[in-house]
């Protein structure tokens, strides 16, 4: 069964086709990835690792955040030497379109915090997925499958 989303951003109409059993994205379509999908495409589950790999080769869009947080789980809870970081940022930068936080978006997270409940630092990530329009964000953190202000759909892509 497939349905049919239809959002208003920023003056155009975006429609987006999403089947219940996979909600795969058109190709067309920009989105928006969490830093958790990121560190599944160099990880050890070999499903999970296809999955988020796959939603890499489309030129996702993320944010400094995205990139700081993964430094962060490689530095932190992966020990991985700083050149191989060093290599992991330079793949993002090749990889992805990589978009700058400013106060506006935090102002927008605060309110989408308070107005959803979700943490400061979830809410920033969606905050930037409505900036830069993006109708999707792949994230495997928040409520699978909800639809944000009527412009955001959150998936699992590992759901």
């Amino acid at each position: 069964m497939k349905t049919n989303l239809i959002s208003s951003l920023t003056g155009m109409r975006l429609t987006c086709v999403i089947s219940n059993s996979a909600e795969r994205r058109q190709m067309s379509d920009k989105y928006f990835l969490d830093s958790n999908i990121i560190i599944y495409a160099f990880g050890g589950d070999t499903r999970k690792k296809e999955t988020a790999k796959s939603l890499l080769r489309s030129r996702p869009i993320i944010s400094t955040q995205v990139i700081n947080e993964t430094v962060n789980v490689c530095f932190r809870k992966l020990k991985l030497p700083a050149n191989e970081i060093f290599h992991l940022l330079n793949l993002l930068k090749s990889k992805c379109d990589i978009r700058q936080i400013d106060l506006g978006t935090i102002e927008l997270a605060i309110s989408v915090a308070e107005k959803y409940g979700y943490s400061y630092f979830d809410s920033l990530i969606i905050a930037s997925s409505f900036e830069y329009n993006c109708p999707i964000l792949y994230t495997e953190d928040m409520q699978h499958n909800q639809i944000i202000e009527n412009r955001l759909r959150l998936i699992n892509p590992f759901h």
